[in-house]
């Protein structure tokens, strides 16, 4: 298990991208979907993500299929729709699975860093969010419903 989300790579379109690349930096991992109820969150990401880039501040999203089957596209269907539909400018990655025996490292060392309600780690829903300081740590877990604006003061206190 890796000592901040920096011990991890995960898949791009072009290879693999290590997170270390996001060092100093707060950043908002959030499991995403193109056809789930919170799909239209995605707008609300993308505005917190205008507002605080240029303070240092990180969306990335992690297109999954697990729940529902509410991602079923392939990489380039999800980017064309986040494109078209949402106008996204931050880094959209492979899809993952994010529970069960093949979930991204990142998402074990995830859920173990923040369970969630009841001490439950795994993921319930597509938009579960994890806020990461800038050592790159977890320092919040946040459920499905939440809408992006309002984590927006928690991750003021982070820049």
């Amino acid at each position: 298990m890796g000592a901040s989300i920096y011990d991890f790579s995960v898949a791009t379109s072009s290879g693999e991208q290590s997170l270390a690349d996001y060092k100093g930096k707060a950043v908002l991992i959030v499991n995403t979907a193109s056809r789930c109820g919170y799909t239209p969150q995605y707008k609300g990401l993308q505005a917190i993500y205008e507002k605080y880039n240029k303070d240092g501040f990180e969306v990335l999203a992690f297109p999954c299929n697990q729940f529902g089957e509410q991602e079923p596209g392939d990489d380039t269907e999800i980017k064309s729709f986040c494109d078209m539909n949402y106008s996204i400018t931050f880094p959209i990655f492979k899809k993952v699975d994010v529970n069960g025996k093949a979930a991204h490292p990142l998402y074990n060392y995830l859920k173990q860093q923040a369970p969630g309600l009841l001490g439950l780690k795994d993921i319930k829903w597509n938009f579960t969010k994890f806020l990461i300081d800038k050592d790159g740590k977890v320092v919040k877990r946040y459920a499905p419903m939440t809408e992006p604006s309002q984590i927006e003061d928690d991750i003021k206190k982070l820049l």
